[in-house]
C-alpha cells in the first residue's frame, strides 16, 4: 500500500470505517455473553439468538436493496449508523434500569442485522463512484487490513473491559463506534452522482429479484458467489463446535482458546498487505484462484487437534495460514465483483449477495449442529473441511468475461457505458499492468458479531 494518499474523503471513509470496525470487535460475541450471563440463558436460547437475528435480518432487508438502490448513498450511510446506534444504546440503557430481557437482544439483533445488509449495499456503490478504479485495490487493502487489526485488538480488550466495568459496556462502546462512523461518512462531504431511476412509482417483485438475476446470470459472479458463500458458511458453521471441542472435550483454558484465534489474524495483514503486489506481478484471475484454493486447504487441518501444547500450536499454524490466504483472496474478490456490476445495479446485487450469505451461514450452522449431535464435533469438523476441499471446483478460471454496460457514469474513473473494465477480456481478469480495484463490500466491517456467536477466523463477507 506504501502509504499512497486516495485523498480527503477517503481518508474520511476509512476512519469511520476504522471506528465503527472497532467497535464491533471490541464488542465480540456480547450479545451472547449478556444472554448467558446477565439473562441466564441456555444453549437452546444462545443459537436461536444468533441464528435468527441473521436469517430474520436478511428477510426484513430484503426490500431494503432495491430502495437503496435509487436514493443517494451516502445519506442511507449516515442513515443506517444511526439505526444502529439507537439500537444498540436500548441494550445498556435498559439494564441500567433492569428491563433487559431476551426479546429485546432478539429485536435489536435483527434490527442490526438488516441495517447491516442496507449500509452494505450503499457502501459498495458509494466506494464505487469515489475513486477511480486504479485506486480500488489500495483502498480495499486498507479496509481489509483494518478489519484484521481490530480483530486482533479488540476482543481481548473488550474481554479486559467486561472484567472490570461489566457485561455491557462493549454494546455501550460499540453503539457510540457507529455515531462516530456517522460523523465521518458526513465529513466525506462531496457529491455523487444521480442515482438509478425505477421504472414505476413503486418496488415490483422484479426489483427484488435483480441482483439474484444478474449474479446468477453472469458467468463470473455465479460460481464466485455460490464458492463464498458456501466456503464462507462452512468455516462458520463449524465455529461453535470447534469451541466446544476445544474448551469441553480438550480441556484447553479460555485464554488459550483466545489465543489461538487472535494470533492468527495477523495474517490478515500480511494478506492484506500482499494482494496489491501479488495483484502486480501475477495478474488479478491468477491471484482469485491460486488463494481461492489455497485459503480451503487448512481446515480440515483443525480434526488432528490434541490436548496441550501441540494442538495449541496446530490450530495456531492452521488458523494463521487459513486467515493469510483469505486476506489476500478478500480484497481481490471484492474488486473483481464490483467492477463486473453496473453502478444502476451496485445496490441490488450487493445486498443480495449479502442475505444469501447470511442466511446460507444460518442454515449451514444448524445443519452442522444436527450433524454433530449425531458424529461428535470433531467429525462434523472434519466433514466441513473435507466438503471446502471441493468448493475451489466452482471457482472461474481462463474464462472471457463480459463488461456489463451500466446507465451511470463512474465519477472521477471518467469511465462511460461501453468502455472497457480494467481487467476484463483476456482470462479471468487480466490485469496484469493495469492494477484493478475493489468494490467497497470490505466497508462491510463484519457486522453483527456482537450479536451473534462469532467463531474462528471470519472469512467476512466480501
Amino acid at each position: 500500500m506504501g502509504g499512497r494518499s486516495l485523498g480527503r474523503r477517503f481518508g474520511w471513509l476509512w476512519a469511520a470505517y476504522a471506528a465503527s470496525a472497532f467497535g464491533t470487535r471490541f464488542a465480540f460475541d456480547a450479545f451472547s455473553l449478556i444472554a448467558i450471563v446477565v439473562l441466564g440463558a441456555g444453549t437452546a436460547e444462545v443459537s436461536l439468538l444468533a441464528a435468527a437475528g441473521l436469517v430474520v435480518g436478511a428477510v426484513v432487508a430484503l426490500p431494503l436493496g432495491p430502495w437503496v438502490e435509487f436514493r443517494r448513498k451516502r445519506p442511507v450511510m449516515i442513515a443506517m449508523d444511526l439505526v444502529r446506534f439507537v439500537a444498540l444504546l436500548t441494550v445498556p440503557v435498559a439494564y441500567a434500569f433492569g428491563l433487559l430481557g431476551f426479546a429485546q437482544l432478539l429485536a435489536v439483533s435483527v434490527v442490526v442485522a438488516a441495517a447491516d445488509i442496507t449500509f452494505l449495499a450503499a457502501s459498495g456503490a458509494f466506494l464505487k463512484t469515489l475513486l477511480p478504479r486504479e485506486d480500488l485495490l489500495v483502498a480495499n487493502a486498507r479496509f481489509e487490513s483494518t478489519t484484521w487489526t481490530a480483530t486482533v485488538l479488540g476482543p481481548p480488550l473488550g474481554g479486559f473491559a467486561v472484567g472490570l466495568f461489566g457485561p455491557v459496556i462493549t454494546i455501550a462502546a460499540d453503539a457510540v463506534s457507529y455515531l462516530l462512523s456517522a460523523a465521518g461518512i458526513r465529513a466525506v462531504g462531496g457529491s455523487e452522482p444521480p442515482p438509478a431511476k425505477p421504472d414505476g412509482p413503486r418496488l415490483t417483485g422484479r426489483d427484488l429479484r435483480e441482483g439474484w438475476r444478474f449474479i446468477l446470470a453472469h458467468p463470473l459472479l455465479r460460481p464466485l458467489f455460490v464458492n463464498t458463500i458456501v466456503v464462507n458458511g462452512l468455516i462458520m458453521a463449524t465455529a461453535p463446535l470447534f469451541a466446544v471441542l476445544m474448551l469441553g472435550q480438550l480441556g484447553f483454558a479460555p485464554w488459550e482458546y483466545a489465543v489461538a484465534f487472535a494470533v492468527p489474524c495477523l495474517g490478515g495483514l500480511i494478506g492484506a498487505r500482499l494482494s496489491r503486489p501479488l495483484v502486480t506481478r501475477y495478474g488479478r484471475d491468477k491471484v482469485l484462484f491460486v488463494s481461492g484454493w489455497l485459503r480451503v486447504c487448512w481446515p480440515v487441518g483443525l480434526v488432528f487437534i490434541q490436548p496441550g501444547v501441540p494442538g495449541l500450536v496446530l490450530v495456531i499454524v492452521v488458523e494463521l495460514c487459513l486467515i493469510t490466504c483469505i486476506g489476500v483472496f478478500n480484497p481481490v474478490l471484492a474488486t473483481s465483483r464490483l467492477e463486473q456490476v453496473p453502478l444502476d445495479r451496485a445496490a441490488r446485487t450487493l445486498s443480495a449477495w449479502s442475505i444469501a450469505g447470511k442466511l446460507t451461514t444460518a442454515s449451514l450452522t444448524a445443519l452442522w449442529g444436527l450433524l454433530a449431535t449425531f458424529t461428535g464435533p470433531r467429525a462434523a469438523v472434519g466433514i466441513a473441511g473435507a466438503l471446502m476441499l471441493a468448493t475451489p471446483l466452482l471457482l472461474p478460471r481462463n474464462r472471457r468475461t463480459p463488461v456489463p454496460v451500466s446507465e451511470h457514469v463512474d465519477q472521477q474513473s471518467g469511465s462511460r457505458p461501453g468502455d472497457p473494465v480494467a481487467g476484463g477480456g483476456e482470462g479471468l481478469l487480466r490485469a496484469g499492468s493495469r492494477l484493478p480495484g475493489g468494490d467497497g463490500s470490505r466497508l462491510d466491517r463484519d457486522p453483527g458479531r456482537s450479536g451473534a456467536a462469532g467463531g474462528p477466523a471470519e472469512p467476512h463477507d466480501p
